[in-house]
C-alpha cells in the first residue's frame, strides 16, 4: 500500500513538472514568434509612395504596387507560379523572372552606353565590366525613408520598361505554357474606395508589382550587406549569391539536431516517458462492437464520413488533372474545354482547398463521435446541431468553390476578395467563406463541449486527458483567426508571415497537437494502454512538438523578405522537428505490438493500419523530406521547386490524410453493423494509398526535384523554374510515368469511397437516447 502511494505521488510530481515545462515552452515559443513578427514588420522592404527617375518624374506609386499585388491574387496566379518563392510550381517564379529581365535590361543599357552595341555582342572582358557596373548600381539602395521616395537610375528605368513590355506580352498572348491567353484584361477597373482593388491598367500594375519584388530581392538593406530577401533568388548577374548565414546555420542545425536527439532519447528512457505501460498480455478486455453504446448524434456522423470520402475522391481527381497539365498544359488529352473551364490555377486551388476540407471534416466528425463517449451521455438536441453543422459545411464547400471560380474568371469585379478567392495558396477562401468556416468550427466546438462537459467536471486534474482533448479542440478554431490578419493591401512579406501561421501553425501544428492527443485518447478508449502512462507521454510529446514546431515556422521566412535572423531560428528549430516525428514512429511500433497482443478479435485493425501509415509518413514525409529542403543552403537553390511538393505530399496526405482516414474508420467501425465490415477491403485500400503515394514521390517528384536543384545551381534559379526545364524529354518522361502510381493511389481512394458510402446504408441503430447515461469506462479516473 505504501509503495503504491509513493509511486502515485512520484507520478503526480512528475506530471506537474511536465505541465510546467509545457506551459513555459508555449510561452517562450510564441514570444519568439511574435517578436520575430514585429522584426519582420520593422525590417520588411518598403513600398515607396512614389518611384521616380532621376529627373523627378513619377514612374509608379505605392497604389500601383498594391494594385498589382491584388491583380496577382485576384486571378489566382499564386496557384500557378510563385512570387518570392511562395506559391505553386507550374509557372515561373515571377520574382526570379522579373529580376532576370530587369538585369538584362540594365546590361543592355550599360552596353549601349559604354560600347554602343547590345550586351550579347560584347567580348567577355567587356561583359565582365558591364556586369560589375550593373551589380553595383542595382544593389545600391536609393530609397529615402524620410520622403518615402525611391529614385531609379536611367539604367534601372530601362530595366523597368523591359519588365513591363514582357508582362504585357505574356498576359495578352499567354506564356506558351499553362497560362491562359488574355487571363488579365487591359481594361480599367471601376474606381473603388478600397485601396487594394485594382482600378487602373491591370497588366501594368502586376508588372510593377513583379518589378518591385525584383528590386527588393537585388537591393541591399539600408546599412547592411545583404538584400531584403537575404540574396535570394540565386542569380550571379544581379549579385545574388548564397550568404554566409545560410551555410553556417545549415551545419549548425544538423549539429544541434544530433545533440538534442541524444538528450531527448536519454530523458525519455530515463523517465519512461512513453505509452509502454500497457495492459498485460492476455488481459486486454474483449471489445464487442454489438454491445458498444451508440447515440443518435454518433450515428449521424456517418454522413460526414461518406462526404469525406467523396471529397477525397474529387480532390484526388483534381490532383490527377494537375499532374497531366505538366505534360499537356493547355488541354486534357486534347479536350480543350476542360482546360478552358478548369485551367491549372483553378484546379490547383480546388486541389488544395478540398484537401483541407475533407481532412478537417474527418477530424471534426471524429470529435463529434467521441464527445458522448468522453462525457458519458447524449446532450439534448445534439443530433440537431450535428445536422446543422453538416449542412453548413456543405454550403461552405459548394459556395466557396463556386466563388473561387467566379473570382478567378473576373465575374465578381471588386467583390473577388470577399465572395471569390483571396488568392493566397492554401487560403484561397474568400473572406465571407472564411467567416462561415470559423462559425462552423465554433459550432463544432460547442457540440464537443456539450458532449464532454460532464467528463470535464469529473476530471479533477485540469491537465488530465479529457482537459487536454478540450484544450486542443479550442485551439482548432482559435488559430484560424489569424487568417483575418491578411488583406490584399498588406505588404507581401507581412501577409506571408500570417499566411504561414495558418499553413504551418494551424494545419501542421495545432492539428498535429490535436492528432497526438486524439491518438492517446483512442488508445486508452480501445483499452490498449493505461491512462496514466498516456497522459505522461502526451505531455512529453507536446513539449518537444511545440518546442520545435512553433519557432520552426521560420524556415518559411528565409527568403521571402524577412529579416536574416530567421535563417538561424528556422534552420535550428526546423531540424529539431524531426525528433518528435521520429519518437511518434517508435511509439507507433509499440502500439502495433499492443494491437497484435490484443488478439485476433481486435475490431480496430483498419484504424491501426492507417495510424501506422501516419507515423511512418510523419517521419519520412514531414521529417526526412522536410529536413532536406529546410536546410538553408538547400532551400536557397530549391525554394519553390519539386522537392517542396515531394515533402508536401508526404506530409499533407501521408500524415494528415492518413490520420483523417484512421479516425474515419475508427468512428465508422462503431456505427456500422459488424457483419458488413470488411477489413480485407480496407487493408487493400491502405496498401494502394501508401504504394501510390510513395510512387509519386520516388518516381517523379524526387528525381525532378534533384534535377531542378542542379539546374538552379548551374544556371540560376530562374532557369530551374522556366518552361524550358519542364519541357526536357527526361522530365516529361518522369512526369508521364507518374500516371502509374497516380492510378494505384486512385484505386485506393475509390475503394475507400465505395466502402464509406455503402456504409451509410448499414448503420447500427442508437442504443441510447438523449440525456441517457452511457455505460462506458470513466476516463476521468486512473485505470
Amino acid at each position: 500500500m505504501e509503495v503504491n502511494r509513493h509511486t502515485s505521488l512520484k507520478r503526480s510530481t512528475q506530471n506537474s513538472f511536465l505541465k510546467s515545462i509545457l506551459v513555459f515552452t508555449i510561452l517562450i515559443s510564441f514570444t519568439v514568434l511574435l517578436v520575430g513578427g514585429y522584426w519582420i514588420f520593422k525590417e520588411m522592404a518598403p513600398r515607396p509612395k512614389e518611384v521616380q527617375n532621376e529627373k523627378g518624374e513619377v514612374l509608379l506609386t505605392k497604389e500601383s504596387i498594391i494594385g498589382g499585388q491584388s491583380v496577382f491574387q485576384k486571378y489566382g496566379l499564386m496557384d500557378y507560379g510563385t512570387v518570392l518563392g511562395q506559391g505553386s510550381y507550374m509557372g515561373p517564379d515571377y520574382t526570379a523572372e522579373a529580376l532576370k529581365i530587369y538585369t538584362e535590361g540594365m546590361q543592355d543599357y550599360k552596353a549601349n552606353q559604354l560600347y554602343h552595341k547590345p550586351f550579347k555582342q560584347l567580348s567577355n572582358d567587356e561583359k565582365a565590366i558591364v556586369r560589375e557596373k550593373v551589380i553595383k548600381e542595382m544593389r545600391k539602395n536609393r530609397y529615402n525613408p524620410i520622403t518615402d521616395v525611391l529614385v531609379l537610375t536611367d539604367a534601372q528605368v530601362y530595366g523597368l520598361e523591359k519588365v513591363r513590355d514582357y508582362y504585357h506580352h505574356v498576359f495578352t498572348n499567354g506564356d506558351g505554357w499553362g497560362l491562359k491567353k488574355g487571363l488579365i484584361q487591359e481594361s480599367h477597373m471601376p474606381k473603388s474606395n478600397r485601396a487594394w482593388v485594382a482600378d487602373r491598367d491591370q497588366i501594368k500594375q502586376i508588372a510593377d508589382f513583379f518589378f518591385w519584388t525584383a528590386w527588393l530581392s537585388s537591393t541591399l538593406r539600408n546599412g547592411d550587406d545583404i538584400t531584403y530577401t537575404n540574396n535570394w533568388p540565386y542569380y550571379e548577374d544581379a549579385g545574388n549569391t548564397m550568404s554566409f548565414s545560410a551555410i553556417w546555420w545549415s551545419g549548425a542545425s544538423a549539429t544541434i539536431l544530433v545533440l538534442f536527439v541524444a538528450i531527448i532519447l536519454f530523458i525519455q528512457h530515463r523517465y519512461q516517458l512513453n505509452m509502454q505501460e500497457a495492459y498485460k498480455k492476455g488481459q486486454f478486455p474483449t471489445i464487442d462492437i454489438r454491445k458498444q453504446p451508440l447515440t443518435p448524434s454518433q450515428v449521424k456522423t456517418g454522413k460526414y464520413f461518406a462526404i469525406v470520402s467523396v471529397l477525397f475522391f474529387v480532390q484526388s481527381m483534381f490532383g490527377a488533372l494537375l499532374a497531366h497539365y505538366y505534360v499537356e498544359p493547355d488541354s486534357f488529352f486534347g479536350i480543350k474545354w476542360i482546360y478552358d473551364l478548369l485551367p491549372f490555377n483553378i484546379a490547383k486551388g480546388y486541389h488544395l482547398q478540398l484537401a483541407i476540407f475533407w481532412i478537417a471534416t474527418s477530424w471534426l466528425g471524429m470529435g463529434i463521435f467521441v464527445a458522448p463517449i468522453v462525457g458519458g451521455y447524449e446532450p439534448k438536441k445534439q443530433g440537431l446541431l450535428v445536422d446543422i453543422l453538416f449542412w453548413a459545411l456543405v454550403v461552405l464547400v459548394g459556395g466557396s468553390m463556386i466563388g473561387e471560380w467566379l473570382g478567378v474568371n473576373g465575374y465578381l469585379g471588386n467583390l473577388w476578395f470577399l465572395l471569390g478567392n483571396q488568392g493566397w495558396e492554401y487560403i484561397e477562401l474568400g473572406r465571407i467563406w472564411q467567416v462561415v468556416l470559423v462559425i462552423g468550427m465554433l459550432i463544432w466546438l460547442f457540440i464537443v463541449f456539450r458532449g464532454i462537459k460532464s467528463g470535464l467536471k469529473r476530471e479533477s486534474d485540469k491537465g488530465g486527458l479529457i482537459h487536454l482533448l478540450f484544450y486542443s479542440a479550442i485551439a482548432v478554431p482559435f488559430f484560424y483567426i489569424f487568417a483575418f490578419f491578411i488583406n490584399p493591401d498588406t505588404n507581401f512579406t507581412m501577409a506571408d508571415f500570417w499566411r504561414w501561421w495558418i499553413i504551418h501553425l494551424w494545419v501542421e501544428g495545432i492539428f498535429e497537437v490535436f492528432a497526438v492527443v486524439v491518438i492517446g485518447f483512442l488508445l486508452v478508449q480501445m483499452k490498449l494502454v493505461t491512462k496514466k502512462s498516456t497522459v505522461r507521454a502526451l505531455y512529453f510529446q507536446l513539449i518537444i512538438l511545440l518546442g520545435s514546431g512553433v519557432i520552426g515556422i521560420g524556415h518559411h521566412y528565409y527568403y521571402n523578405g524577412s529579416a536574416e535572423v530567421w535563417i538561424g531560428l528556422g534552420a535550428v528549430f526546423s531540424a529539431l522537428e524531426v525528433i518528435p516525428l521520429t519518437l511518434l514512429v517508435l511509439e507507433a511500433y509499440e502500439q502495433y505490438k499492443m494491437m497484435r497482443d490484443g488478439g485476433v478479435n481486435f475490431p480496430y485493425k483498419a484504424t491501426f493500419w492507417f495510424l501506422i501509415s501516419t507515423a511512418i509518413w510523419n517521419l519520412v514525409g514531414a521529417g526526412v523530406l522536410g529536413f532536406l529542403i529546410n536546410l538553408p543552403a538547400v532551400s536557397y537553390f530549391e525554394h519553390g521547386q519539386f522537392l517542396t511538393p515531394a515533402h508536401g505530399h508526404g506530409a499533407m496526405m501521408g500524415v494528415y490524410g492518413m490520420f483523417g482516414i484512421a479516425v474515419l474508420l475508427y468512428s465508422l467501425r462503431n456505427i456500422v453493423k459488424p457483419e458488413v465490415w470488411n477489413d480485407k477491403l480496407l487493408k487493400f485500400s491502405c496498401w494502394m494509398l501508401n504504394i501510390g503515394l510513395a510512387g509519386m514521390i520516388v518516381i517523379t517528384l524526387l528525381p525532378i526535384g534533384m534535377m531542378q536543384l542542379k539546374e538552379a545551381f548551374q544556371h540560376g534559379y530562374w532557369a530551374s523554374r522556366s518552361p524550358a526545364f519542364l519541357q526536357q524529354d527526361i522530365v516529361q518522361n518522369l512526369l508521364t510515368l507518374r500516371s502509374i502510381p497516380d492510378t494505384i493511389f486512385l484505386i485506393g481512394v475509390i475503394t475507400l469511397m465505395v466502402f464509406s458510402v455503402k456504409s451509410l446504408f448499414h448503420l447500427r441503430k442508437p442504443t441510447h437516447g438523449e440525456e441517457e447515461m452511457l455505460p462506458v469506462p470513466d476516463l476521468s479516473r486512473e485505470e
